[in-house]
């Protein structure tokens, strides 16, 4: 008795079409299966408690307060990363008449036991009455990002 692949002779046409086309899937999707499952290898090895960070939004009036609030707030510690999205409107009611001002957007990423600090900093250092500082705490995401978060913005 013979054990093993058929020699090519006594493959048909579509045998062996279908052999070569099975051993190629194979080589590929091994490595697909294999990145797959080293992700959520990775994903399931580290852990993240939902709402250990926050992400902040502050209003600014121009892109030179937008850039001085940012720079302060990371130089401080008090956040990982401010983005500064430019050019938004804001409606909004004020002493009874309804605004419309164009503003710059701080995305800021921090943690959540920083956000109290960063609403002082904004206050002492914002050019508006009223300044707007909200917080949302983050309830996922990319594992190694909210890492990095932890590592560069200090208990």
């Amino acid at each position: 008795m013979r054990i093993g692949l058929p020699g090519a002779e006594s493959l048909r046409g579509g045998s062996l079409k279908a052999l070569v086309v099975t051993v190629l899937l194979s080589v590929f999707m091994f490595q697909l299966l294999r990145t797959v499952g080293l992700r959520a290898f990775s994903m399931a090895s580290e852990t993240y408690t939902s709402g250990t960070h926050s992400a902040a939004f502050v209003t600014c009036p121009n892109d030179t307060v937008a850039k001085d609030l940012a720079r302060g707030i990371v130089e401080k510690k008090l956040a990982a990363c401010v983005n500064i999205v430019p050019a938004i409107t804001s409606v909004y009611e004020w002493q009874g008449k309804i605004e419309e001002d164009n503003e710059v957007l701080l995305m800021i990423k921090t943690r959540s036991s920083k956000v109290p600090a960063l609403a002082e900093y904004v206050r002492s250092n914002h050019p508006y009455e009223v300044a707007e500082v909200i917080s949302l705490p983050i309830d996922q995401g990319n594992l190694p990002y909210l890492k990095w978060i932890g590592e560069i913005v200090p208990e």
